[in-house]
């Protein structure tokens, strides 16, 4: 059931008053390839802009919390933790993953995808001088825990 309809089929706010609250968790992913020499320059810190991990870090963490602000049937979250990590991963890709949590009535799925998505693309936006063919891809959810729907976790 689409829970962001009314009964006319209208986009509206789910209604979460009546909700527990609970402690919940959200992992998701994000991939950025590029060329192996994009990786390198950024690995080695000697991208002209600065040390684009920290910087794409940041952009992410600052993304979850504004996430209702882009998604428009979100609702605004007090979130308690937000973690982006990022690594190289092979010699052309860097891989993102960004962990939200809080004590709340909805889950937090939404802000940890907006985490990745935004932190991939401050990486292209920081490295599109040198490398205009990047790729963001598999931006996905890997985990959530809490609420009624339970645990999910994205099969190996």
């Amino acid at each position: 059931m689409l829970t962001h309809l009314d009964s006319q089929g209208r986009a509206n706010m789910v209604d979460v008053t009546e909700k527990a609250v609970t402690e919940r968790e959200a992992t998701a992913e994000a991939r950025v390839r590029m060329l192996p020499q994009t990786l390198q320059m950024i690995v080695d810190g000697e991208h002209p802009k600065g040390d684009v991990f920290a910087v794409a870090r940041i952009a992410g963490i600052q993304a979850a919390k504004k996430t209702s602000d882009l998604i428009p049937l979100c609702h605004p979250l007090m979130l308690t933790s937000v973690k982006v990590e990022l690594s190289a991963e092979g010699a052309d890709a860097v891989r993102i993953v960004a962990r939200c949590k809080l004590a709340g009535q909805t889950g937090v799925e939404m802000e940890a995808l907006t985490a990745a998505s935004v932190a991939a693309l401050t990486i292209y936006d920081m490295c599109k001088a040198v490398d205009k063919g990047m790729v963001i891809e598999q931006v996905r959810l890997l985990e959530k825990l809490g609420g009624k729907s339970g645990h999910y976790k994205v099969e190996a």
